[in-house]
């Protein structure tokens, strides 16, 4: 449909294009490639994100632009590097997040038709959170679902996307009205689908695991005693899976992974962890899982299926599984897909 002048209005009356719901989903994000500059600018931008690091700047950017960031981008492009879709020039974050955004796009045009519109942004690199909200408005968008990709709340992620969000929108002449979806760690959908690749990957394992380890993103213990749900909401999800797989508590543990700093951080870190269930537990078997994030990235290909899964190997660990994000799972799709329904009530027939 084209644009139109309102009804009554004079002649030379900018015209309106008829009113869409936009569905926005937002992840991390991704460097644009895995050199130093790249590395850099994406390094930059995230590190120096208060809700990420919320030292006073005039301590934190110093060390940050004269110390990290002269050697850091070097050894993240390398892992980078190891991960890299070079086939598409992307990284697999930016491929699956794209890959979801059309299935979940199919789901919502066989449901509501030209009603709405949908898209992905990234908190950090491209594409931007400012230019696909612009893309939007300019589309005729007057409401938009904005939809962070992380199931459990924390100050990090969800809040700093929420945050991005609302800065463009402050951006726009005619703001369209906004709704930002809940964190689903407890959605039964989502832990349906967490469930069905679990009993997948132990259908096929060689070796039946002894220990599913869910391993989840860390945060610094202090932002848990200042009020973040993040850990609570991590520990509801690892019991909410249990319970749908019929499991006890011998069967599955969670931990955290990727800390950063000198802060302490939620324990127990899933690098050490690991180590300690093979040698001190007997574990030879381990799965491991990560149920924070929504698609599979450097944390997940580099950091588990390297890093993680080297420290239980040299602790006398024998068979380890990793097991892959949801990504572009049918389960998968089909309860983001549920959870958009839901909060669009009352925006569409």
């Amino acid at each position: 449909m084209t644009a139109t002048c309102p009804a009554h209005a004079p002649a030379d009356h900018p015209k309106i294009k008829p009113a869409k719901v936009g569905i926005l989903l937002a992840n991390l994000g991704t460097p644009d490639n895995y050199d130093y500059w790249s590395m850099r600018r994406y390094l930059s931008e995230f590190l120096s994100d208060k809700r990420v690091i919320d030292y006073p700047s005039w301590k934190w950017q110093p060390l940050l632009q004269l110390i990290i960031l002269t050697k850091r981008p070097f050894s993240s492009g390398e892992a980078y590097k190891s991960i890299w879709n070079h086939d598409k020039g992307e990284s697999p974050l930016m491929t699956i997040t794209r890959d979801q955004t059309a299935k979940i796009a199919a789901q919502m045009q066989a449901d509501f038709g030209d009603q709405v519109m949908m898209d992905f942004c990234m908190r950090y690199g491209n594409p931007s959170t400012d230019s696909k909200v612009r893309a939007m408005v300019e589309a005729g968008c007057t409401k938009i679902l904005f939809f962070p990709l992380y199931p459990q709340y924390a100050g990090a992620t969800s809040a700093t996307a929420n945050d991005q969000f609302f800065r463009a929108l402050m951006k726009e002449k005619w703001q369209p009205t906004a709704r930002v979806v809940d964190p689903y760690f407890d959605h039964p959908a989502y832990v349906e689908a967490l469930a069905q690749s679990v009993e997948r990957a132990y259908a096929e394992a060689a070796v039946k695991p002894d220990l599913l380890v869910c391993s989840y993103h860390g945060l610094p213990q202090r932002y848990l005693m200042e009020g973040d749900p993040y850990h609570c909401q991590c520990q509801k999800t690892t019991r909410l899976l249990k319970e749908r797989l019929g499991w006890d508590d011998s069967q599955i543990a969670t931990t955290f992974q990727s800390q950063f700093g000198p802060e302490e951080w939620l324990r127990p870190y899933t690098v050490e962890e690991v180590a300690r269930l093979a040698k001190d537990e007997g574990k030879k078997n381990i799965a491991v899982i990560a149920p924070a994030f929504s698609a599979d990235c450097i944390e997940t290909l580099e950091e588990i299926n390297e890093e993680i899964k080297e420290s239980f190997e040299e602790a006398g660990g024998e068979h380890f599984t990793y097991i892959p994000c949801l990504n572009d799972d049918d389960a998968h799709v089909a309860a983001l897909s549920q959870v958009i329904r839901e909060n669009l009530g009352g925006w569409v027939k």
